[in-house]
């Protein structure tokens, strides 16, 4: 009888104690999770490695990266294998490295590649792979090394290269808004237009002037060969384009001199500053520095009178069209 009454004075006593406030729970703050540190930009790590140089091979590295991308403005630069700086165009075509006593600029289809000033100098027993080492006061041929360059870019997008893998483009918008393969527009037959001239997509180097002549109809095919062959001959180190559907050839740092045509009957031959030639080209032109010579079917094709038309050309200002 007495455990039910000591239950409820226990009861009583312990609801007669005053509450005591619970302290608030306090948490420390966490410490804010580093943020993982972004890699750095393609074109930031190789200025740097051109600035951690510090020396001739810095400058010299510099300026082949300078004329690597007047030559292809639409190049996308690469970080690959630990530290080596990459370009590409339709697949990888030239990286470059600093030695102790060199710079190493390799093209990786440099075996395909005309080479006519003698660049190349390292690797010329491989199948693929040719390079030029740079060495200190070494002469920097910018006209003969653009050219390669431009040989090389158009080898790419003529040719099914393997394409890189796991690098990182200098600009990923870049990249996504690059032109579509020359590559691909040329591997159809192209169209004849008006007069039988062959429509061929705008860009630089022999590979489209090449596809130009291909598609030349008849016996202009012949002569346009013969034309292109006589301006490597007279002019080794001319740059190559078409424009306007047409052929352009000129020289590095001085302009357009020569352009041809396909017409219905003949093959216009365009010299841009033709009236500075002797003797005179035939055909007058609105345009008073322009003259013109038109090759019929049949003509015969005057080897050293165009050889020297040519030469005297590509010593002058030549025309800054495009």
């Amino acid at each position: 009888m007495n455990r039910p009454r000591q239950a409820s004075s226990k009861r009583a006593k312990r609801a007669k104690r005053p509450t005591q406030p619970v302290p608030a729970k306090t948490t420390r703050p966490r410490p804010a999770a580093a943020k993982p540190s972004e890699p750095m930009a393609v074109s930031a790590r190789i200025e740097k490695v051109i600035k951690d140089l510090g020396d001739w091979r810095g400058e010299r590295l510099a300026a082949i990266r300078r004329l690597i991308h007047q030559v292809d403005p639409e190049v996308v630069e690469e970080w690959k294998w630990m530290g080596t700086p990459v370009w590409s165009h339709d697949g990888m075509f030239a990286l470059a490295n600093a030695h102790k006593d060199k710079v190493k600029l390799t093209f990786f289809h440099g075996a395909k590649l005309r080479d006519p000033k003698g660049l190349f100098n390292a690797g010329l027993t491989g199948n693929k792979w040719r390079a030029i080492d740079f060495r200190e006061g070494d002469k920097l041929d910018r006209p003969a090394l653009a050219a390669l360059l431009r040989e090389a870019v158009a080898y790419n997008t003529t040719h099914p290269v393997p394409k890189s893998r796991g690098s990182t483009a200098a600009n990923t918008t870049t990249a996504k808004v690059v032109k579509r393969s020359v590559s691909k527009r040329l591997a159809t037959k192209p169209v004849l237009l008006s007069g039988g001239n062959p429509q061929i997509p705008k860009a630089d180097g022999d590979a489209p002037v090449q596809a130009y002549i291909a598609a030349m109809p008849g016996w202009k095919r012949e002569v346009g060969r013969r034309l292109d062959a006589l301006v490597e001959r007279i002019v080794p180190n001319v740059r190559k384009a078409v424009r306007w559907n047409s052929p352009f050839y000129g020289v590095e740092g001085q302009g357009w001199f020569l352009s041809f045509h396909c017409f219905t009957k003949y093959v216009k031959v365009t010299f841009l500053r033709g009236a500075a030639l002797r003797p005179l080209p035939p055909g007058p032109s609105k345009d008073k520095n322009v003259r013109y010579l038109d090759l019929y079917d049949g003509d015969p094709l005057d080897g050293k009178l165009l050889a020297s038309w040519l030469e005297q050309a590509s010593g002058l200002p030549g025309e800054r069209l495009f």
